[in-house]
């Protein structure tokens, strides 16, 4: 047998979420290959792009999903390089030492948890997420 919940309960973990974290999260993108989950120690990674979130940076979830809320923008960092690829990122609390969250990255269309406008990031180049939502599962 396997447990099911109702969409109430989804929308109340998912709404967790966003409680857990809090306000003004930081954001990073980052090169390189995903960690085994969001409490492993970074690798040889290499911090691309960074900035902090809205204060209310999610949607209420509905329906078992939340979506994104404002605009999310995060500036290429000093030593990202010319045109390095993210591949995932990390959601950390907003002084920015507990890491709560990580994921894929991609352009529009390549399938990646949050879609970016380009995820070849040079240099002080502006960055901007085009989606991002959680959906809750089973």
């Amino acid at each position: 047998m396997s447990v099911s919940y109702s969409v109430t309960v989804k929308n109340a973990r998912l709404d967790a979420i966003e409680t857990t974290i809090s306000t003004a999260p930081q954001l990073r993108l980052y090169s390189g290959t995903l960690p085994a989950n969001a409490d492993a120690a970074l690798g040889s990674n290499t911090l691309l792009a960074q900035g902090s979130l809205p204060s209310d940076w999610m949607s209420a979830a509905s329906s078992g999903v939340k979506a994104k809320t404002g605009t999310w923008s995060l500036t290429g960092q000093s030593g990202a390089g010319s045109g390095t690829a993210a591949t995932f990122f990390r959601i950390y609390d907003s002084v920015g030492t507990t890491c709560h969250m990580q994921g894929s990255v991609s352009a529009v269309g390549g399938g990646g948890d949050m879609t970016l406008d380009n995820n070849s990031i040079a240099n002080a180049q502006a960055v901007t997420v085009n989606t991002f939502s959680i959906t809750s599962a089973n």
